[in-house]
């Protein structure tokens, strides 16, 4: 069986029996995040913070007082922690992860309560994609399950849909100020988002070559073409599909088309913040400039294998999805949208 996403912290969790199969939160997976860089102590931290932080090390589900965080001599670590603590309460209340996720979207936090960081939810979508895809053999879905907690720059061109990873392809643009060295689809995604363009190896996926990724899947520097009709596409919608019966524990089909043509439309989901404002006003009848259509990258039908599953006035008609990229080329697709946003029966 092919192991990946090592880095997830997957193998620091445990697994609950079938059929729900939830992850079972570890102390090994919270003392990861307590040696983070924004938590760690540094040469400069005061004996109060490395007291904390050991204690913290030594039962990571330790509820500190008020007086021990007050101590710490530092604000900013006061605020990390503070933020840091209240997701470790989040974690620890919640029978698993995974509904520890679902909670935060359909339970959104109190008004005054601080944010939590979104690369603590993209952390999350990531190691439990991977609890989702353990098994799998198909390295497209591998990668194309990336999307789902790393944004991407896309580059559109004639008719293809090329996505890379945006912190990689910032990375190599910031090492170089040269100009196109002849990069291909790397070479027109760092061009497209304005930014300056290097030599170096970032190979497009094909069913050909994918086997490639089981070596460098930490290294997110495989560029995944989306167009309609090509096995990227298809992978992607396989794993949107696996990421449903996940979490909702309904066997949904997901494919991929190239417009909506339907009078009864009834029910859509948007998969970002671009897609999902995009479709509104297409479905409220409103005028949408060719712009801004021309920022939808992919559209999906999604039937439920189940319509009992679904609201009683929807039951057996299709749901539409779409996913887009913003101005900047870049698509930042929002997992928790296919869990909260459709047309479930409210008893499930």
């Amino acid at each position: 069986m092919t192991d990946f996403w090592r880095n997830s912290g997957y193998h620091l969790l445990e697994s609950k029996a079938a059929p729900a199969r939830r992850l079972a939160l570890t102390n090994g997976f919270l003392r990861a995040y307590l040696m983070r860089p924004e938590i760690r102590p540094v040469a400069e931290s005061c004996a109060a913070e490395r007291k904390l932080h050991a204690r913290l090390l030594d039962d990571p589900r330790h509820v500190p007082a008020k007086a021990e965080l007050a101590a710490l001599a530092d604000a900013d670590m006061r605020e990390n922690y503070a933020i840091l603590l209240g997701f470790f309460a989040k974690l620890i209340a919640a029978p698993s992860l995974e509904e520890a996720y679902l909670a935060h979207f359909r339970n959104p936090p109190a008004a005054g309560t601080p944010p939590l960081p979104p690369i603590f939810l993209d952390q999350l979508a990531h190691v439990i994609l991977r609890h989702a895809l353990d098994g799998t053999e198909d390295p497209l879905r591998a990668r194309a399950g990336e999307l789902l907690f790393r944004s991407q720059r896309v580059t559109l061109n004639d008719g293809a849909v090329m996505a890379a990873d945006e912190e990689i392809v910032e990375m190599h643009a910031a090492r170089q100020q040269a100009g196109d060295v002849g990069l291909g689809a790397i070479g027109a995604l760092l061009k497209d988002a304005n930014l300056p363009v290097r030599s170096v190896e970032l190979d497009v996926m094909t069913e050909a070559n994918s086997s490639v990724y089981w070596g460098r899947d930490e290294a997110h520097d495989l560029v995944l073409d989306l167009t309609f009709g090509r096995p990227g596409l298809d992978a992607l919608a396989r794993v949107l599909e696996i990421w449903v019966a996940h979490f909702l524990g309904a066997r949904v089909s997901i494919q991929p088309m190239v417009q909506i043509k339907d009078e009864r439309w009834v029910w859509h989901v948007g998969l970002d913040a671009e897609a999902s404002a995009i479709m509104n006003d297409l479905y409220r009848g409103q005028t949408v400039e060719e712009d801004r259509l021309r920022r939808i990258v992919a559209l999906f039908r999604l039937d439920f294998a189940e319509p009992a599953l679904m609201r009683a006035d929807l039951a057996g008609k299709p749901v539409y999805l779409g996913l887009g990229h913003d101005r900047d080329m870049r698509i930042r697709l929002k997992p928790q949208n296919l869990l909260v946003n459709l047309p479930l029966a409210a008893s499930h």
